[in-house]
């Protein structure tokens, strides 16, 4: 019964996407390549939902966000982003002009601002305190410890993280193979913590029931399945209250601070770039100008000129 109601639901959402399509094409008429673009978009969504197990229908704003959050936590670009949010409006304007919904979930989503973003950062010591706000007692503690400590030690995107598969360890070696954007593949190192505490949680690893096709997972659930995106946002989120981290962050934080940190203690930009896996420097580059803030920050503070405490040298007077 539960099949039939969840494949008259698809049925019935296959319809409104389709009476979309015809929308788009015929009274906005929008060209081939950019109806694709929003059909595209919207199957985002429908995959976000689908995954949340939520109906088209009975979306709220609070899952919209949740989505969007994803998209930023996979990398997608701001600007990109924007359109896709663009397109979702769209959708659901569509909706509210054909009396399919009352009202307008998508009406108070935020667009991100596509200027120069410069992502939040952790410090070393509030990562410390994330990981050392993990409840060890717990089945998932170890684990949880381990996914803190490789996001931070190899600057993975979620993605990446939770698609991480035993056949990619090389632990010995200290390196892991990464699968990013593209399919393309990169070897990143792995810090020694990383690799401890990772084979610490082989032990908890080994006691799972895994599902079939889950096997190569490095990172599983309790239920023998890996791990999914929106697990691991849940999953900093709590650990940053429990912390008592006020700053707004995500999976993609601990990114962004593990470039930071490799650029404020000298590495190259082009290795920092080989290591996130970016495929045009300038993307990379956005890192620089969070160490130009961060220099900015010490000249004001340490510059003497900047110092109103710092009293003038004493000047003699020569007398004739």
């Amino acid at each position: 019964m539960k099949r039939e109601g969840k494949s008259c639901a698809n049925e019935k959402t296959a319809r409104i996407i389709r009476r979309y399509h015809h929308y788009l094409r015929l009274e906005k008429s929008l060209s081939d390549n950019t109806l694709d673009a929003y059909l595209r978009d919207l199957d985002k969504l429908m995959d976000f939902l689908e995954g949340e197990k939520l109906d088209i229908l009975q979306v709220k704003l609070t899952d919209l966000e949740l989505f969007v959050t994803g998209l930023h936590d996979i990398g997608i670009h701001a600007r990109s982003q924007a359109r896709i949010i663009s397109g979702i409006k769209s959708f659901f304007h569509f909706l509210i002009l054909e009396d399919i919904l009352e009202t307008d979930p998508s009406e108070l989503l935020e667009t991100p601002k596509t200027g120069l973003y410069l992502p939040e950062v952790l410090t070393v010591e509030e990562i410390d305190q994330l990981i050392e706000a993990i409840d060890l007692s717990k089945k998932e503690g170890q684990r949880n410890k381990a996914i803190l400590e490789t996001l931070y030690g190899c600057g993975l995107r979620v993605s990446e993280l939770t698609h991480l598969k035993l056949s990619e360890l090389y632990l010995e070696e200290g390196f892991i193979k990464v699968e990013g954007k593209g399919n393309k593949q990169r070897l990143v190192p792995i810090s020694p913590k990383a690799v401890k505490e990772i084979r610490l949680y082989f032990s908890d690893r080994n006691q799972i029931e895994i599902k079939k096709d889950h096997e190569d997972y490095v990172f599983l659930s309790r239920r023998g399945t890996h791990l999914s995106r929106i697990m691991i946002f849940h999953l900093i989120k709590e650990l940053a209250t429990a912390a008592g981290i006020r700053k707004n962050i995500s999976p993609h934080t601990f990114r962004h601070s593990f470039a930071t940190h490799l650029l404020e203690g000298g590495a190259n930009l082009r290795a920092i770039q080989c290591m996130l896996g970016h495929e045009s420097i300038a993307t990379t580059e956005i890192y620089t100008h969070i160490d130009r803030h961060m220099l900015r920050s010490e000249i004001i503070e340490h510059h003497p000129r900047n110092n109103p405490r710092r009293k003038p040298p004493m000047v003699s007077k020569n007398k004739d």
